[in-house]
């Protein structure tokens, strides 16, 4: 019988998400031990050293177990979730054949249902996993209110010992046999500070869109904990752990708080000091009037061509870059260290670095060079949607040949910006500004910008460099270049 059972029990291992990744971080839990999960079905999101990815379970089942808490860092390969294929049936006989001492604990299934009901209260304070709750048995074991209060007393005493030995296999989820309350609505960024902070998220008031968490509502949460723990003394020891790590990261409190670089951010800052100390890096600069460009940006965005599409300065400087790099093909080029070779390429996957909340990422629009303008528009909004919903996947930010930073967004005039690593050239472009400029022999307010352009010496002389720049610059100062000269 035993045997039967564990067949049935599929193993689901964090796989290989990206070239050259060998772990990935559990950022969050979509389903719990007793859920029913089908093939597809998106069961964690994981973030690897390039991106957050959702991982879908590929097969159908109901969930037996799930081997690692959230903000746990797992190896390629590593199971991190059990599934029974049978059905819910098999994994509610398939737990006490793997599960011996809780067998012990837990014969009867009434007490199953209704020791982990009893427990709920206090257990539900503590932050042990913020945002996570605790853990679901099969939905055929959800207690009912008040019917079954009578027989709590009994089961109360033999449920801890049940729990230990079910919480040693989940990694201190919680016991399985728990019922879970619905799940806080939270983005991860939030979830992370709710977890810095002590703060369960399920004891939060949310104030956001559709019963949204935010960060002030992590924040808010705060100081009310510590005393509320007063009027409940049994709630003390739940409370107790909420109140040490309450401190808020601020001069009147703490000195120093301590980050662990990880994930997009670790990897990035790998990244950023091998380009530096690898390329030699020049940058260029130059100011220019945009007045038409603007002009031109604001006439686009009537143009039924562009219904429904994102229009912004950005589109016409990608689209000026892209006409330039045509005009001057060797410097969409790479460098091959191995082979002491410069690998010159006839297309242009054009990055766009994008700030998010896990930090720096470039993805790039493949083939942009054959884009027509709508196009180019429509794939602008999509990578940057993508980005900020932090789903940008590790297919995106590979291959890129040129990029465009926009530090302009920030207010910030220009900057000398850093190659993204195998890259050839970046285009920084500062922030469009109305300051006096000499037009057509006359001192006139006009839309002005600075850009700067960072390129690899060992692909790029001074000459092909300052072309680049400079016909960018005359796209912008005159956008009907981008019809004479594409």
């Amino acid at each position: 019988m035993t045997t039967m059972t564990e067949a049935s029990v599929r193993e689901f291992k964090m796989p290989d998400v990206g070239e050259g990744l060998t772990e990935a971080e559990i950022l969050k839990w979509y389903v719990q031990p007793g859920d029913t999960v089908t093939d597809g079905q998106v069961v964690c999101e994981v973030e690897t050293a390039k991106a957050a990815v959702e991982l879908p379970i590929p097969y159908d089942g109901v969930v037996r177990e799930l081997r690692f808490p959230e903000g746990t860092t797992v190896d390629v390969g590593t199971a991190i979730i059990a599934v029974d294929v049978a059905g819910g049936t098999a994994a509610a006989a398939a737990a006490p054949a793997a599960q011996p001492e809780a067998l012990k604990d837990l014969k009867e299934e009434a007490p199953e249902k209704e020791a982990p009901q009893k427990e709920a209260k206090p257990q539900g304070r503590q932050p042990v996993l913020v945002g996570y709750g605790v853990a679901t048995s099969s939905t055929k074991r959800r207690p009912r209110k008040g019917a079954e209060a009578p027989h709590q007393a009994a089961p109360r005493q033999e449920a801890p010992a049940a729990a230990q030995a079910l919480q040693s296999e989940l990694n201190g989820h919680g016991p399985a046999g728990a019922v879970t309350p619905p799940r806080p609505l939270a983005k991860p960024p939030v979830r992370k500070l709710a977890k810095d902070l002590g703060v369960d998220l399920a004891t939060v008031t949310p104030t956001g869109p559709d019963g949204i968490i935010t960060r002030e509502d992590v924040h808010a949460a705060v100081a009310p904990q510590a005393p509320a723990a007063e009027p409940e003394p049994q709630a003390a020891p739940a409370a107790a752990p909420v109140a040490a790590p309450a401190p808020v990261a601020t001069y009147d409190t703490v000195r120093e708080t301590r980050v662990p670089v990880k994930g997009v951010r670790k990897a990035t800052a790998a990244a950023m000091v091998g380009s530096a100390f690898t390329a030699p890096h020049v940058t260029e600069f130059v100011t220019v009037d945009v007045t038409r460009t603007m002009k031109l940006v604001e006439e686009l965005k009537e143009d039924k061509e562009f219904a429904g599409l994102r229009v912004n300065p950005l589109l016409l400087i990608a689209k000026a870059l892209l006409v330039a790099i045509k005009r001057n093909p060797d410097i969409n080029a790479s460098w091959d260290e191995a082979n002491q070779e410069i690998v010159r390429k006839h297309y242009v996957n054009l990055g766009i670095a994008a700030a998010t909340p896990r930090g720096l990422i470039v993805p790039n629009i493949k083939d942009a060079h054959a884009k027509t303008l709508p196009q180019l528009a429509e794939a602008l909004g999509e990578l940057v949607s993508t980005a900020r919903e932090g789903k940008t996947g590790p297919a995106a930010m590979q291959g890129g040949t040129v990029t465009i930073t926009n530090v302009g967004v920030f207010g910030v005039d220009t900057g000398t910006p850093i190659l993204n690593p195998g890259e050839s050239a970046i285009l920084a472009v500062g922030a469009i500004k109305l300051q006096p400029w000499v037009h057509k022999g006359k001192v006139k307010p006009r839309q002005v910008t600075t850009l700067a352009l960072s390129f690899d010496h060992r692909l790029v002389d001074g000459e092909l460099g300052s072309k680049v720049l400079a016909d960018v610059a005359a796209i912008l100062e005159q956008p009907k270049r981008l019809i004479t000269w594409a």
